[in-house]
């Protein structure tokens, strides 16, 4: 088995044939996925938490921090149970795609770049590959 598919030590091999929603999780995911979900968690916690509590932000902007901050949210249930909570990383996948293609020409066609949002680009084009690459090679192979 690989190691994206392996049943738990300890369960039992009826309770990962059964039938129903709840069964996903009896499938544990790769210790590595876990951890690249858990560093989306902080990252969006960090970046919202961030944006809602600047002194300079607009009211937009704190609004824009909030939902940051609620995506941090999603990736810390998803880091909890990957193949439960995984699909809902579609949602993740648009908006940091739409961040990057809304952001990404006016940060790096810019003279001056700002390397605080350059670096915050970057990270959210690799969590949106990431997110893809689960999505198709781990939540893809699993039948609910």
């Amino acid at each position: 088995m690989s190691d994206a598919h392996d049943v738990p030590m300890g369960e039992d091999k009826a309770m990962t044939e059964g039938e129903g929603a709840g069964m996903a999780s009896a499938y544990s995911v790769s210790r590595y996925w876990r951890m690249f979900f858990w560093a989306a968690a902080v990252f969006n916690l960090i970046i919202g938490l961030a944006g809602m509590l600047s002194p300079e932000a607009t009211i937009d902007a704190r609004i824009i921090g909030l939902f940051i901050f609620s995506f941090g949210i999603v990736y810390f249930h998803v880091a909890r149970e990957p193949m439960r909570f995984g699909p809902i990383l579609w949602a993740g996948i648009l908006s940091k795609i739409g961040i990057l293609a809304l952001l990404a020409p006016q940060v790096f066609g810019a003279a001056t770049v700002d390397p605080m949002v350059a670096s915050g680009l970057v990270a959210d084009g690799i969590f949106a590959v990431g997110f893809l690459v689960f999505l198709m090679s781990v939540i893809d192979d699993y039948e609910i």
